[in-house]
């Protein structure tokens, strides 16, 4: 049987032709991704311009987190037909660790924050590799409650600390795109207005962020621009503040 996954189709003239063909800095298109034999993502697209915000929103298995993991390249789900495009490169060609070196960072829903480490130690096994990003000392300007906490063992800190660790953890290396999973979910209202300064300082900095996120009022407030899934389709791509405006819509596909 012939191998039709994209690790391994090789490059074309024809890849090249359609990438010079788009000015967005980031396109996922038709993306189909399974799980098994289970169809999850099912032949989704979507562009992202460089620095902006994109709220990637849906009920509760939509397809976002697979949408997501599959961007990142992680195992799982396994795509088997599309294309990724970052900065002039072919993510659809890389496996999770090569899409890493290109500037993807993916900020789990559980943050995968280093058991027995300290917040410090954490961003230092961040930056053991190039390419190195935000330094940390600038990270702890950032994000001072980290500063205050840098010699504590990172898994005792608050749910809002670890999420603040996560993200920076990201930052610590040269991302291009960054793709945050639920970073809301759990925290107090005081930590989520944190988290939205820190997501608002990375829109500043220029960093091309895809947000993912429950509370989807607060991450349309954030974004540019929104995405629906549902069902793992795509059934609105448009400005964030055309959601915030339906109500038939945001009733419709996101139950608010």
């Amino acid at each position: 049987m012939t191998d039709t996954s994209i690790e391994n189709r090789p490059a074309s003239a024809t890849d090249s032709a359609r990438l010079a063909g788009t000015n967005r800095f980031f396109s996922a298109t038709d993306i189909h991704a399974y799980y098994g034999e289970s169809y999850i993502v099912q032949g989704v697209s979507l562009e992202v311009d460089r620095g902006e915000v994109l709220a990637l929103l849906g009920r509760n298995g939509a397809g976002k987190t697979s949408t997501l993991r599959a961007i990142a390249r992680v195992g799982t789900p396994e795509v088997r037909q599309g294309e990724i495009w970052l900065d002039g490169q072919a993510l659809h060609e890389m496996k999770s660790h090569e899409a890493a070196i290109a500037g993807v960072g993916l900020v789990p829903e559980d943050r995968r924050i280093i058991q027995g480490l300290t917040v410090q130690e954490n961003l230092e096994l961040a930056q053991i590799a190039e390419p190195i990003g935000w330094p940390i000392e600038l990270l702890y300007e950032r994000f001072p409650r980290l500063a205050e906490r840098r010699k504590q063992e990172a898994t005792t800190m608050s749910g809002g600390e670890q999420q603040m660790l996560a993200v920076a953890r990201a930052l610590a290396r040269n991302v291009k795109l960054l793709l945050l999973d639920e970073p809301y979910e759990g925290l107090a209202p005081v930590i989520v207005q944190e988290i939205e300064r820190i997501v608002r300082e990375i829109k500043e900095a220029g960093i091309t962020t895809i947000i993912v996120e429950q509370n989807a009022v607060a991450a349309l407030k954030l974004a540019d621009r929104a995405v629906i899934l549902d069902s793992g389709e795509v059934v609105f791509d448009g400005t964030a503040e055309t959601v915030l405006n339906d109500e038939e819509l945001r009733h419709q596909y996101l139950a608010i």
